[in-house]
């Protein structure tokens, strides 16, 4: 497609999906999108980006500017769906599969047979379900629950995440021979944040619409001007839906159709806050610099925890193999609970009744030196000093209590503690 008849069609989609903004990364966004629409091969594309930044609508443009346009276009929350009732959904069962299967029921991958099928938050698929849909991915072939038939289906999968996949598939949570099918094209949504000279236009579009909504199209809600730099240096977690909660928040609440900065600041909760760490690229999802400071945070913790683990092990087969005494004091730490059975990198060991046995006392030699972290990176320096470990653990729970808006089932599955643990802590901690 020439350049001019690109640009329009560009335009033509931002007036059509009410997609808002002239950010240079935004419209390369949408480009990429449209030439993914059209290519003949209905290749499959990742859509990477946080809460809030709109993927529905990016899987949208490409169905409907697709030759499947036509056809049904399916979109799935995954991680809305339960895990013991997501494969029936997605591949449909037999009649007498399960319980309550009285009859045959076509899954969606069938019902979008020859359209699109966009699944939301794919990162949340059980390992279970993400091995029948790479097979969907490579041959177009799926079983239902209970049926020995083979279905075929012919679909093109449009899946998002506002995930760390890179995490998740060092984890063993996430397949990489299904992310590699999956991100045939990846594209990624720019945050708000990113989007500076947007947050105006956001701001004002969003006034006038819900002064119209109101009655009152003639009087919306607008910034004074030192109040605009409070929302172009503000994080904007929520992004694009969150503004548009204030402005409607803003409308209904301020007399005064004016908005300050006082007023915006009272709103946020906060004084003028420190410019936003810059973001490390990254190959999957490009997170922010905190995000990937958590990550290797959680890793470093739960490596001491293998060690730990590893040290009791060595420990009860020695002491069984030459008939040794074990002392109480050195019985092997409760576990309460771990995420995956082929995973020890979630276990969370609660308590141990004495400290652990050294390397020396295990007959070991040590053979590698203490790793030290620099203070730059905000790392502790010193592995056996308890109040870093404590201000460490706090701060990773803080972290992703903020992430995840207060929500502590999320959190706690995170951090990999169970529900009851983190609450502990959270008191523990004054959170």
């Amino acid at each position: 497609m020439p350049v001019e008849n690109l640009d329009s069609k560009i335009k033509d989609i931002k007036q059509r999906y009410q997609i808002i903004g002239n950010d240079a990364e935004l419209v390369n966004v949408i480009r990429q999108a449209l030439r993914a629409a059209e290519a003949t091969v209905p290749v499959s594309v990742l859509l990477l980006g946080e809460n809030g930044v709109g993927k529905e609508n990016f899987a949208r443009i490409i169905h409907d500017n697709s030759p499947r346009k036509h056809k049904k276009f399916i979109a799935i929350n995954c991680g809305a769906i339960p895990a013991g009732t997501i494969d029936s959904e997605l591949f449909g069962h037999k009649k007498g599969a399960f319980t309550d299967a009285s009859a045959d029921r076509e899954g969606f991958f069938k019902a979008a047979d020859g359209g699109t099928i966009f699944l939301d938050e794919v990162a949340d698929l059980p390992k279970e379900t993400q091995a029948r849909l790479l097979r969907v991915l490579q041959t177009g072939d799926f079983f239902r629950v209970g049926d020995s038939e083979p279905q075929k289906t012919n679909v093109r999968v449009v899946s998002a995440t506002n995930a760390d996949l890179n995490a998740r598939i060092s984890s063993g949570r996430f397949r990489l021979d299904l992310y590699n099918r999956l991100a045939t094209i990846p594209l990624r949504i720019p945050p708000l944040r990113e989007r500076k000279g947007d947050i105006k236009l956001l701001f004002d579009k969003f006034a006038y619409d819900f002064a119209e909504k109101l009655g009152c199209p003639n009087n919306p809600v607008r910034l004074a001007p030192d109040a605009i730099s409070v929302l172009e240096n503000y994080s904007w977690p929520g992004n694009v839906r969150e503004l548009k909660h204030l402005v409607e928040n803003l409308s209904v609440l301020e007399v005064n159709r004016e908005i300050s900065k006082e007023v915006l600041e009272k709103k946020f909760d906060m004084a003028p806050k420190m410019p936003q760490l810059p973001v490390l690229a990254s190959s999957v999802g490009d997170p922010s610099y905190q995000y990937n400071h958590d990550v290797l945070l959680k890793m470093f913790f739960d490596l001491r925890s293998e060690v730990n683990e590893l040290k009791h092990l060595v420990h009860e087969l020695m002491s069984k193999q030459h008939g040794a005494y074990v002392p109480a004091e050195y019985e092997s730490p409760r576990i309460e609970h771990a995420v995956s059975p082929n995973s020890v990198t979630r276990l969370a060991v609660l308590e141990h009744r004495a400290p652990l046995p050294s390397d020396e006392e295990l007959g070991f030699e040590p053979e590698v030196q203490e790793v030290e972290f620099s203070e730059d990176t905000h790392t502790p320096q010193n592995d056996s000093t308890h109040e870093t470990k404590r201000e460490w653990e706090k701060q990773l729970i803080k972290n992703a209590l903020e992430r995840n808006k207060g929500r502590r089932k999320a959190a706690a599955q995170e951090v990999g503690l169970s529900e009851r643990t983190l609450y502990r802590k959270i008191k523990e901690y004054g959170l």
